[in-house]
């Protein structure tokens, strides 16, 4: 049995996380705002199907991609300095969430970006916390990503393509923002081929929370990110 997360009952300790499934802790509670935050500053995350209650996982080891580790394959640094795109950012977060709840993926049936979880991470974009990076060619949007932004902190959450490249044109052009704007770390929850053929690697839970709370202490300063994100300096010609 796992912990049951009832009114303002607080996140059980990241040991009594299981190994199988690896790294569900609890279930219950809410997605407001305010636990959804409180959750990841702790290395916790919400994941779970329709028809189930909120689950929270936080596994062991943890998948994260360092923005300056990122990998630019020779025929990605072709596809990034063509010129028959443009990335955006914040622009389109409730048509980048929905394009990534809509998506196919391998092996799942459905999606764990519900209805709720959609209209939770809305609001933590009306709140300046949740951002999108979106790839348009023609006036159409045709891959981007989302996520959370905690002090220096960024934690990834889903992407999708609908041409070749474009998550990774999203990812890539993420990578360069952030570290540009001295964010140390992007958590990318679970290990897969594609995050890893970018660069992100898995490291153990102590070491990601470790430095996890070094960066999510370290707050932004007044004016030099505003709530609204978008394309500046840190964006330049790829060489």
């Amino acid at each position: 049995m796992i912990p049951w997360l009832t009114g303002d009952s607080a996140f059980p300790p990241l040991g009594q996380a299981l190994t199988e499934p690896n790294g569900l802790l609890c279930a219950g509670g809410d997605l407001t705002p305010r636990r959804i935050v409180d959750a990841y500053r702790q290395g916790i995350f919400p994941w779970f199907s329709v028809g189930e209650p909120i689950l929270w996982w936080s596994p062991d080891p943890r998948m994260v991609l360092f923005p300056a580790e990122f990998r630019v394959s020779r025929s990605l640094r072709r596809t990034l300095r063509a010129a028959n795109y443009e990335v955006r950012l914040d622009s389109a977060f409730p048509e980048v969430i929905r394009a990534c709840a809509e998506t196919p993926r391998p092996g799942q049936p459905g999606t764990w970006i519900t209805r709720e979880m959609q209209r939770a991470y809305r609001q933590l974009f009306e709140l300046g916390i949740a951002h999108c990076v979106e790839v348009w060619v023609d006036g159409r949007l045709v891959g981007g990503l989302y996520g959370l932004a905690i002090g220096h902190m960024f934690y990834g959450e889903s992407m999708f393509s609908r041409v070749s490249d474009a998550s990774k044109i999203a990812t890539a052009h993420l990578a360069r923002f952030l570290e540009a704007h001295g964010f140390g770390m992007i958590d990318c929850q679970m290990n897969t081929p594609h995050l890893a053929s970018l660069g992100a690697h898995e490291i153990p839970r102590d070491a990601f929370i470790t430095r996890l709370r070094e960066l999510v202490a370290t707050d932004i300063q007044p004016g030099h990110l505003p709530d609204r994100w978008s394309i500046d300096g840190a964006s330049q010609p790829w060489n």
